[in-house]
């Protein structure tokens, strides 16, 4: 296999630490600041519309909330086997869903973002595969399958609507680079075989259980941190591409970093991506921190340098701008 010069730039749903996630101005931006792909996470709405955002829960990314007519649809689900409190998206329809304005989901640490607050609706899939083929110059598109299980057992055949979707957008048969990623590995087994033409890539927490192994199989559902082992590496070869990993598993504190995880996917021809690249002292490892405040920008060209020389193909990032700067990029 051979290993690019540096790791692909992924807008990270879009630019997420200059506009509110998942709107097209997010995009937009991350596209025009040289990002080499974006990243949507996909959800479904009642009637099956494949919509982008981070997760079902929309309560902190949308003013749904200030919304009398929706006020009864609060509730609690049990998402991937975790009680939720708030509004989901498979409680509306499109329509109703499309009346929304979206919001910044950490308005104290992004004010820059928080600006943008009530401007813009979700957006479709449809309308974000739309945006990316408008480009003035070829970007790639890496889809992550939020939650295929849960929206299964609601009914929804997420890998039929997917592949519909894709279809219809010029998408599936390799008309640009896409890549499908999941926390979940049956939904990406499904939609290879349903032919969508894709990189398929296997996300990796840095603790706990894929949730499709774990309704199949309970606790014999093998770990996260065993399937990024040696032997673990060895069974998905064949099934996916590659992974992508917390990074705390590349550069985190002794025990929870993986020193020989990328060359150990490399060397079985899988490739390796990490997720996500901040500056925020936050999001930052303790010895990248300047000072006390959370919302203050660290030393994250230190980290994000460490993440570089583990060898990566891909990383994700929030600040597309910041982000190229140090890792590489492309320009309009």
């Amino acid at each position: 296999m051979t290993r690019p010069s540096r790791p692909l730039v992924i807008g990270h749903r879009g630019a997420p630490g200059l506009r509110p996630e998942h709107t097209r101005s997010s995009y937009e931006l991350a596209v025009a600041l040289g990002v080499d792909a974006v990243e949507p996470d996909v959800v479904f709405t009642k009637d099956g519309v494949a919509v982008v955002r981070h997760e079902n829960e929309i309560g902190g990314t949308t003013d749904v909330a200030a919304r009398p007519r929706f006020a009864d649809r609060r509730t609690t689900r049990i998402v991937d086997g975790v009680p939720l409190e708030g509004w989901f998206t498979e409680d509306f329809t499109w329509d109703e869903l499309s009346t929304l304005r979206c919001r910044e989901r950490l308005p104290e640490l992004r004010p820059e973002s928080a600006a943008f607050d009530g401007q813009e609706p979700p957006l479709r899939l449809r309308e974000l595969l739309d945006l990316v083929r408008a480009a003035s110059r070829e970007v790639g598109v890496v889809l992550e399958v939020k939650h295929a299980t849960h929206f299964g057992a609601l009914g929804h055949d997420v890998a039929g609507l997917l592949h519909a979707e894709l279809e219809a957008a010029g998408w599936a048969h390799g008309e640009g680079t896409l890549i499908v990623e999941s926390f979940e590995p049956t939904i990406l087994s499904q939609l290879r075989g349903r032919g969508v033409r894709a990189q398929y890539v296997f996300l990796f927490e840095a603790d706990g259980r894929p949730y499709d192994l774990v309704a199949a199989d309970g606790e014999e559902a093998p770990t996260y941190r065993a399937l990024s082992s040696p032997v673990g590496l060895d069974g998905l070869v064949g099934a996916v591409d590659g992974i992508s990993v917390d990074k705390l598993m590349l550069v985190g504190p002794q025990g929870a970093a993986l020193p020989g995880l990328v060359a150990d996917a490399h060397e079985r021809g899988l490739r390796v991506f990490t997720w996500t690249c901040r500056p925020e002292n936050l999001f930052l490892e303790p010895r990248h921190r300047l000072g006390t405040d959370p919302a203050a920008f660290g030393d994250y060209a230190a980290e994000w340098r460490e993440i570089a020389a583990t060898g990566v193909d891909g990383v994700f990032v929030d600040h597309p701008d910041l982000a190229v700067a140090v890792f590489g990029g492309r320009e309009d």
